[in-house]
Protein backbone atom coordinates (compact mmCIF):
# COMPACT_ATOMS: atom_id res chain seq x y z
CA UNK A 1 0.00 0.00 0.00
CA UNK A 2 1.29 3.24 -1.31
CA UNK A 3 2.43 6.41 1.93
CA UNK A 4 0.17 8.98 0.16
CA UNK A 5 -2.87 6.62 0.83
CA UNK A 6 -3.05 7.69 3.92
CA UNK A 7 -4.08 11.39 2.90
CA UNK A 8 -7.24 10.27 1.02
CA UNK A 9 -8.26 7.15 3.40
CA UNK A 10 -11.09 8.04 6.12
CA UNK A 11 -11.04 6.43 9.47
CA UNK A 12 -14.71 4.72 9.83
CA UNK A 13 -16.57 6.39 12.70
CA UNK A 14 -20.04 6.38 12.52
CA UNK A 15 -22.39 9.17 14.06
CA UNK A 16 -23.68 7.22 17.27
CA UNK A 17 -19.90 6.40 17.89
CA UNK A 18 -19.02 9.78 17.56
CA UNK A 19 -21.94 11.27 19.39
CA UNK A 20 -20.76 8.46 22.56
CA UNK A 21 -17.22 10.46 22.01
CA UNK A 22 -18.70 13.65 22.48
CA UNK A 23 -20.10 13.26 25.61
CA UNK A 24 -17.12 11.32 26.67
CA UNK A 25 -14.98 14.50 26.20
CA UNK A 26 -17.55 16.48 27.82
CA UNK A 27 -17.66 14.23 31.13
CA UNK A 28 -13.87 14.22 30.99
CA UNK A 29 -13.65 18.42 31.03
CA UNK A 30 -16.84 18.32 33.35
CA UNK A 31 -14.91 15.99 36.20
CA UNK A 32 -11.64 18.42 35.69
CA UNK A 33 -14.11 21.36 36.21
CA UNK A 34 -15.65 20.11 39.79
CA UNK A 35 -12.07 20.31 41.07
CA UNK A 36 -11.50 23.75 39.68
CA UNK A 37 -13.00 27.36 41.83
CA UNK A 38 -13.37 30.42 41.49
CA UNK A 39 -10.24 31.50 44.05
CA UNK A 40 -8.22 29.08 41.68
CA UNK A 41 -8.20 32.18 39.11
CA UNK A 42 -6.60 34.56 41.99
CA UNK A 43 -3.31 32.86 41.18
CA UNK A 44 -3.80 34.90 38.01
CA UNK A 45 -3.80 38.54 40.14
CA UNK A 46 -1.18 36.74 42.88
CA UNK A 47 1.46 34.76 40.67
CA UNK A 48 0.68 35.46 37.16
CA UNK A 49 4.37 34.62 35.81
CA UNK A 50 3.83 30.86 35.83
CA UNK A 51 0.34 31.31 34.09
CA UNK A 52 1.40 33.80 31.45
CA UNK A 53 4.55 31.49 30.78
CA UNK A 54 2.33 28.30 29.97
CA UNK A 55 -0.10 29.87 28.22
CA UNK A 56 2.49 31.27 25.93
CA UNK A 57 4.15 27.60 26.14
CA UNK A 58 1.29 25.74 25.01
CA UNK A 59 -0.75 28.25 22.60
CA UNK A 60 2.67 30.23 21.19
CA UNK A 61 5.79 28.47 21.19
CA UNK A 62 4.35 25.35 20.34
CA UNK A 63 2.78 25.51 17.56
CA UNK A 64 5.63 27.40 16.40
CA UNK A 65 7.76 24.86 17.18
CA UNK A 66 5.63 22.16 15.75
CA UNK A 67 5.51 24.12 12.73
CA UNK A 68 9.71 23.85 12.83
CA UNK A 69 9.47 20.66 13.52
CA UNK A 70 6.85 19.93 10.44
CA UNK A 71 8.95 22.20 8.12
CA UNK A 72 12.39 19.66 8.97
CA UNK A 73 10.82 16.11 8.80
CA UNK A 74 8.32 16.90 5.88
CA UNK A 75 5.70 14.20 6.71
CA UNK A 76 2.85 13.60 4.69
CA UNK A 77 -0.05 16.06 4.31
CA UNK A 78 -2.28 14.97 6.28
CA UNK A 79 -0.33 13.24 9.23
CA UNK A 80 1.18 17.60 9.32
CA UNK A 81 -2.23 18.56 9.37
CA UNK A 82 -3.01 16.09 12.32
CA UNK A 83 1.15 17.52 14.23
CA UNK A 84 -0.53 21.05 14.07
CA UNK A 85 -3.72 19.92 15.26
CA UNK A 86 -2.40 18.72 18.47
CA UNK A 87 -0.09 21.44 19.13
CA UNK A 88 -3.21 23.68 18.63
CA UNK A 89 -5.19 21.34 21.31
CA UNK A 90 -4.99 22.87 25.22
CA UNK A 91 -3.27 21.03 27.72
CA UNK A 92 -4.67 17.33 28.09
CA UNK A 93 -7.38 15.52 30.17
CA UNK A 94 -5.04 14.17 32.76
CA UNK A 95 -2.13 16.65 32.96
CA UNK A 96 -3.62 17.13 36.64
CA UNK A 97 -3.20 13.59 37.46
CA UNK A 98 0.33 13.79 35.85
CA UNK A 99 1.29 16.90 37.83
CA UNK A 100 0.36 15.71 41.27
CA UNK A 101 2.51 11.88 40.71
CA UNK A 102 5.64 14.33 39.44
CA UNK A 103 4.99 16.20 43.08
CA UNK A 104 4.37 19.65 40.77
CA UNK A 105 2.36 22.57 41.41
CA UNK A 106 -1.41 20.91 41.27
CA UNK A 107 -3.12 24.77 41.92
CA UNK A 108 -1.00 25.80 38.68
CA UNK A 109 -1.96 22.43 36.78
CA UNK A 110 -5.53 23.00 37.51
CA UNK A 111 -5.68 27.19 37.28
CA UNK A 112 -3.62 26.42 33.64
CA UNK A 113 -6.18 23.85 32.81
CA UNK A 114 -9.09 26.11 33.47
CA UNK A 115 -7.41 29.05 31.62
CA UNK A 116 -6.01 27.44 28.41
CA UNK A 117 -9.81 25.12 28.15
CA UNK A 118 -11.20 28.79 27.96
CA UNK A 119 -8.16 30.26 25.70
CA UNK A 120 -8.79 27.27 23.57
CA UNK A 121 -12.09 28.09 22.66
CA UNK A 122 -10.20 31.05 19.98
CA UNK A 123 -7.21 29.66 19.94
CA UNK A 124 -7.34 26.28 18.77
CA UNK A 125 -9.08 27.10 15.51
CA UNK A 126 -6.94 30.50 14.99
CA UNK A 127 -3.52 27.86 15.57
CA UNK A 128 -4.97 25.38 12.84
CA UNK A 129 -5.52 27.70 10.51
CA UNK A 130 -2.77 30.42 11.07
CA UNK A 131 0.60 27.26 11.03
CA UNK A 132 -1.54 25.27 8.06
CA UNK A 133 -1.50 27.86 6.30
CA UNK A 134 2.81 28.32 6.28
CA UNK A 135 2.52 24.56 5.09
CA UNK A 136 0.84 24.46 1.27
CA UNK A 137 0.18 20.42 1.32
CA UNK A 138 -1.68 20.79 4.72
CA UNK A 139 -3.69 23.74 3.52
CA UNK A 140 -4.76 22.29 0.20
CA UNK A 141 -6.27 19.70 2.44
CA UNK A 142 -8.05 22.92 4.54
CA UNK A 143 -9.12 24.68 1.46
CA UNK A 144 -10.61 21.28 0.07
CA UNK A 145 -12.16 20.72 3.74
CA UNK A 146 -13.33 24.52 3.47
CA UNK A 147 -13.84 25.05 7.74
CA UNK A 148 -15.56 27.49 8.96
CA UNK A 149 -13.84 28.59 11.89
CA UNK A 150 -16.89 30.31 13.60
CA UNK A 151 -18.48 26.39 13.69
CA UNK A 152 -15.21 25.25 15.14
CA UNK A 153 -14.66 27.61 17.72
CA UNK A 154 -18.72 27.23 18.46
CA UNK A 155 -18.10 22.88 19.14
CA UNK A 156 -15.07 23.40 20.90
CA UNK A 157 -17.03 26.12 23.21
CA UNK A 158 -20.21 22.99 23.41
CA UNK A 159 -17.14 20.92 24.14
CA UNK A 160 -14.78 22.60 26.81
CA UNK A 161 -16.85 25.36 27.45
CA UNK A 162 -19.90 24.66 28.92
CA UNK A 163 -18.71 21.50 30.99
CA UNK A 164 -16.23 23.89 32.72
CA UNK A 165 -18.95 26.08 33.66
CA UNK A 166 -21.14 23.77 34.73
CA UNK A 167 -18.31 22.31 36.76
CA UNK A 168 -18.05 25.06 38.15
CA UNK A 169 -20.62 25.68 39.36
CA UNK A 170 -21.57 22.72 41.40
CA UNK A 171 -18.06 22.99 43.30
CA UNK A 172 -19.36 26.31 43.90
CA UNK A 173 -22.67 25.11 45.58
CA UNK A 174 -22.03 21.76 45.92
CA UNK A 175 -18.71 21.36 47.01
CA UNK A 176 -18.54 18.46 49.02
CA UNK A 177 -20.49 16.34 46.44
CA UNK A 178 -18.07 17.93 43.90
CA UNK A 179 -15.13 16.74 45.95
CA UNK A 180 -16.33 13.19 45.96
CA UNK A 181 -17.78 13.24 42.61
CA UNK A 182 -14.61 14.67 40.57
CA UNK A 183 -12.00 11.36 41.71
CA UNK A 184 -15.06 9.04 40.58
CA UNK A 185 -15.58 10.81 36.96
CA UNK A 186 -12.42 11.67 36.22
CA UNK A 187 -10.97 8.18 36.03
CA UNK A 188 -14.28 6.86 34.72
CA UNK A 189 -14.66 9.01 32.33
CA UNK A 190 -10.90 8.82 30.86
CA UNK A 191 -11.29 5.15 30.91
CA UNK A 192 -14.66 5.10 28.84
CA UNK A 193 -12.79 7.92 26.24
CA UNK A 194 -9.68 5.62 26.19
CA UNK A 195 -11.33 2.63 25.20
CA UNK A 196 -13.25 4.04 22.72
CA UNK A 197 -9.85 5.31 21.31
CA UNK A 198 -8.80 1.67 21.18
CA UNK A 199 -12.67 0.84 19.91
CA UNK A 200 -11.55 3.31 16.95
CA UNK A 201 -8.36 1.95 16.29
CA UNK A 202 -9.70 -1.54 16.15
CA UNK A 203 -12.40 -0.77 13.84
CA UNK A 204 -9.43 0.28 11.83
CA UNK A 205 -6.79 -2.17 12.50
CA UNK A 206 -6.04 -2.75 9.40
CA UNK A 207 -5.03 1.07 8.20
CA UNK A 208 -3.89 0.94 11.40
CA UNK A 209 -1.27 -1.71 11.32
CA UNK A 210 -0.32 -0.34 7.91
CA UNK A 211 0.58 2.91 9.29
CA UNK A 212 1.79 2.53 12.72
CA UNK A 213 5.13 2.47 12.08
CA UNK A 214 5.08 5.61 10.06
CA UNK A 215 2.97 7.53 12.79
CA UNK A 216 4.76 5.96 15.73
CA UNK A 217 7.99 7.94 15.37
CA UNK A 218 6.83 11.04 14.32
CA UNK A 219 4.51 10.82 17.74
CA UNK A 220 6.94 9.94 20.09
CA UNK A 221 9.69 12.37 18.65
CA UNK A 222 6.53 14.99 18.38
CA UNK A 223 5.85 14.69 22.48
CA UNK A 224 9.43 14.70 23.00
CA UNK A 225 9.59 17.97 21.43
CA UNK A 226 6.22 19.15 23.01
CA UNK A 227 7.94 17.90 26.42
CA UNK A 228 11.34 19.81 25.66
CA UNK A 229 9.08 23.23 25.07
CA UNK A 230 7.46 23.64 28.55
CA UNK A 231 10.95 22.81 30.16
CA UNK A 232 12.87 25.41 28.39
CA UNK A 233 9.88 27.66 28.29
CA UNK A 234 9.66 27.45 32.36
CA UNK A 235 13.54 27.45 32.72
CA UNK A 236 14.53 30.63 30.23
CA UNK A 237 12.26 32.59 32.86
CA UNK A 238 13.35 31.55 36.12
CA UNK A 239 10.77 29.23 37.48
CA UNK A 240 10.90 26.99 40.04
CA UNK A 241 11.14 23.09 40.30
CA UNK A 242 8.02 22.52 40.73
CA UNK A 243 6.16 24.77 38.37
CA UNK A 244 8.42 23.84 35.63
CA UNK A 245 7.28 20.04 35.59
CA UNK A 246 3.79 21.65 35.64
CA UNK A 247 4.32 23.94 32.69
CA UNK A 248 6.62 20.22 31.02
CA UNK A 249 4.04 18.43 31.65
CA UNK A 250 0.56 20.86 30.73
CA UNK A 251 2.55 21.53 27.40
CA UNK A 252 3.19 17.65 26.95
CA UNK A 253 0.22 16.44 27.58
CA UNK A 254 -2.86 17.19 24.60
CA UNK A 255 -6.10 17.30 24.43
CA UNK A 256 -5.67 14.68 21.78
CA UNK A 257 -9.76 13.67 22.48
CA UNK A 258 -10.49 17.20 21.05
CA UNK A 259 -7.83 17.23 18.38
CA UNK A 260 -10.22 13.58 17.41
CA UNK A 261 -13.66 15.20 17.55
CA UNK A 262 -12.65 18.12 15.50
CA UNK A 263 -11.33 15.70 13.06
CA UNK A 264 -14.07 13.35 12.96
CA UNK A 265 -16.44 16.50 12.56
CA UNK A 266 -14.74 18.60 10.28
CA UNK A 267 -12.42 16.26 8.30
CA UNK A 268 -14.32 13.21 8.24
CA UNK A 269 -12.07 11.57 9.86
CA UNK A 270 -9.20 11.92 7.42
CA UNK A 271 -6.46 9.12 7.68
CA UNK A 272 -3.21 10.55 8.93
CA UNK A 273 -4.67 13.39 11.07
CA UNK A 274 -6.50 10.68 12.48
CA UNK A 275 -4.27 8.32 13.27
CA UNK A 276 -1.94 10.26 14.74
CA UNK A 277 -4.12 12.17 17.11
CA UNK A 278 -5.40 8.78 18.22
CA UNK A 279 -1.92 7.33 18.64
CA UNK A 280 -0.86 10.17 20.26
CA UNK A 281 -4.13 10.10 22.97
CA UNK A 282 -2.08 6.57 23.49
CA UNK A 283 1.45 7.64 23.75
CA UNK A 284 1.25 10.67 25.83
CA UNK A 285 -0.62 8.20 28.70
CA UNK A 286 2.61 6.45 28.29
CA UNK A 287 5.58 9.15 28.29
CA UNK A 288 3.83 11.03 30.79
CA UNK A 289 3.68 8.51 33.67
CA UNK A 290 7.22 7.37 32.77
CA UNK A 291 8.28 11.35 33.30
CA UNK A 292 6.23 11.58 36.30
CA UNK A 293 7.34 8.78 37.80
CA UNK A 294 11.17 9.62 37.08
CA UNK A 295 10.23 13.05 38.88
CA UNK A 296 8.53 11.45 41.91
CA UNK A 297 11.48 8.90 42.57
CA UNK A 298 14.03 11.99 42.21
CA UNK A 299 11.97 13.72 44.72
CA UNK A 300 11.85 11.66 47.02
CA UNK A 301 15.78 10.73 46.59
CA UNK A 302 16.50 14.47 46.77
CA UNK A 303 14.71 14.60 50.32
CA UNK A 304 16.40 11.18 51.74
CA UNK A 305 19.78 12.94 51.13
CA UNK A 306 18.35 16.40 52.74
CA UNK A 307 17.66 14.01 55.52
Amino acid sequence: MSETIIDTIHINFNEESLWVLNVALALVMFGIALEISISDFKELFKKPKPIVVGVLSQFLVLPAVTFLLVFIIQPLPSVALGMIMVAACPGGNISNFITHIAKGNSALSICLTAVATILAIFMTPLNLEFWSSFYPPAAAILKQVAIEPLAMVKLVFLLLGIPLIIGMLVNYYFSVFAKKAAKLLKIGSLVFFVVLIFIALYANRVIFLEYVLYVFWIVVLHNLVAFFTGFSMAKAFGLSSENTKTITIETGIQNSGLGLLLIFTFFDGLGGMALLTAFWGIWHLVSGLILASFWSSKTLADKKEVA
